[in-house]
């Protein structure tokens, strides 16, 4: 006699499900992925010195090598993410991993400038896949109470794998050679994309969605839960629906035009910010106390601000009010951006607000990637993220190139960082805006 039909919930059941040993692995496994990515994106910066010395070429050679992996990002960004959204979180997590890996582990064979930008730029394209799909996983295998706090702590992983970056640099150029660093950063994703494909599991929320690979389900349900009664004859429910067509398009459909084009520009200011000041703050600051290594420990405090602010405001957001929250951070951001460039500033201030703006900004990231992956539905989420990410990355671009030519005008240090509280402003504004649209609709439980 054939056993009765049962039903599953997906959604709500993961949304209950206590943290258990098949979360832990998909988010350990997106974590490396995290650091590996922001690893191999912030060490090519600590690599420059070290590679124009063994061509024996001026740095100023790299000028169009340092943007390429950006460029790449941007185009997996907008053209590789959404691929997700049909296929599956697993497959384009393993394998643009598994790309980047190569292209990286290929770097260490350049032999010029023009080979090394076409290796970043593809390698670039791998990597732009990795944070909308690491985000999008981490929240369909959150429980409700801690989803936005998860997803933002854990994609902290980025945040700590540039800073990484610059130890690992320092530690192995010296005996090794710049050749090391790409060797490494290489090697480690090619082991995450291997222990990707035999331990990590799709989307439960996806195969629901997408009525897939049904047998799979059943499978990672058990291991969710041991005990949950599933069979052939099980039905899962969902409580979206999917669409098909372009996934992009389906951004500006069905009342999401407004809070899409809302993100896209907080997304582009934000990033514009980020990257301006990641690649000017220690050369002007190094200017304003005449002391390289005062400049690089003042440099570094915007990174220690920026991973502490991630923690602190997935706690704040996780109890207030999601877009508020957020539109708060960015007022904070404007005055502390502003200041940096202020004059008679002690050591200690300047410090203390390099900290506060690098909360703001890098913390203020992973919180509107956050924000991005949970107004989404689930057909739309690697794509919603990656392409709010790709237009960021547009004003990471922009933004270092805006700031060089500042720099090489001879605008004061007030100047350039008044000026660079304009986007941050921008912002705060595009997010009172955003807060009055959404409401109460997007929530971090």
């Amino acid at each position: 006699m054939p056993s009765a039909t049962t039903s599953v919930n997906i959604p709500e059941l993961l949304a209950n499900s206590p943290i258990g040993p098949l979360q832990r692995r998909v988010f350990l496994l997106c974590l490396m992925t995290l650091i590996i990515d922001g690893f191999d994106v912030q060490a090519m910066g600590f690599l420059v010195p070290a590679i124009s010395e063994a061509w024996g070429i001026d740095r100023a050679e790299f000028r169009t090598v340092l943007p390429a992996a950006n460029f790449g990002v941007l185009i997996g960004s907008l053209l590789f993410s959404p691929l997700a959204d049909k296929v599956g979180r697993r497959p384009v997590l393993v394998w643009s991993t598994l790309w980047f890996a190569i292209m990286t582990l290929a770097a260490p064979f350049a032999s010029n400038v023009d080979q090394l930008f076409w290796l970043r730029l593809v390698g670039g394209i791998g990597m732009g896949c990795i944070i909308p799909n690491a985000t999008a996983l981490i929240g369909e295998y959150s429980p409700a109470g801690r989803r936005v706090t998860l997803m933002m702590n854990i994609t902290v992983g980025f945040t700590a794998g540039g800073a990484i970056a610059g130890f690992v640099a320092r530690a192995l150029i010296p005996r090794f050679g710049w050749e090391s660093v790409f060797l490494v950063g290489g090697a480690i994703p090619l082991v995450i994309a291997v222990l990707m494909f035999i331990g990590l599991p799709e989307s439960l929320q996806f195969l629901a969605v997408r009525r897939r690979r049904l047998d799979q389900v059943r499978r990672w349900l058990k291991e969710l839960n041991p005990a949950i009664a599933v069979d052939e004859n099980t039905e899962f429910i969902a409580k979206e629906e999917s669409k098909g067509g372009v996934p992009a398009i389906h951004l500006f459909r069905e009342g999401r035009l407004t809070v899409t084009v809302l993100l896209w520009i907080v997304s582009f200011m934000n990033l514009l910010v980020l990257y301006s000041l990641a690649n000017w703050l220690p050369a002007v600051i190094n200017g304003m106390v005449n002391d390289a290594n005062t400049a690089v420990l003042i440099g570094t405090a915007q990174w220690v601000g920026g991973t502490i602010g991630t923690f602190g405001l997935a706690w704040v957001i996780a109890r207030s009010n999601f877009a508020k929250t957020l539109m708060v951070n960015y007022v904070i951001a404007v005055a502390s951006v502003a200041l940096i460039g202020q004059p008679g500033l002690s050591l200690a201030m300047l410090t203390a607000i390099v900290f506060i703006t690098g909360w703001c900004v890098i913390g203020g990231q992973p919180g509107m990637n956050a924000f991005a992956a949970t107004f989404y539905p689930t057909y739309l989420r690697s794509t919603g993220v990656g392409w709010a990410l790709g237009v960021g990355r547009i004003g990471a671009i922009v933004g270092p190139y805006i700031g060089g030519l500042m720099i090489a005008a001879k605008w004061s240090n007030q100047q350039l960082f008044l000026a660079a509280a304009v986007p941050a402003a921008i912002s705060a504004i595009t997010l009172m805006i955003l807060t009055r649209v959404v409401g109460d609709r997007v929530k971090a439980n």
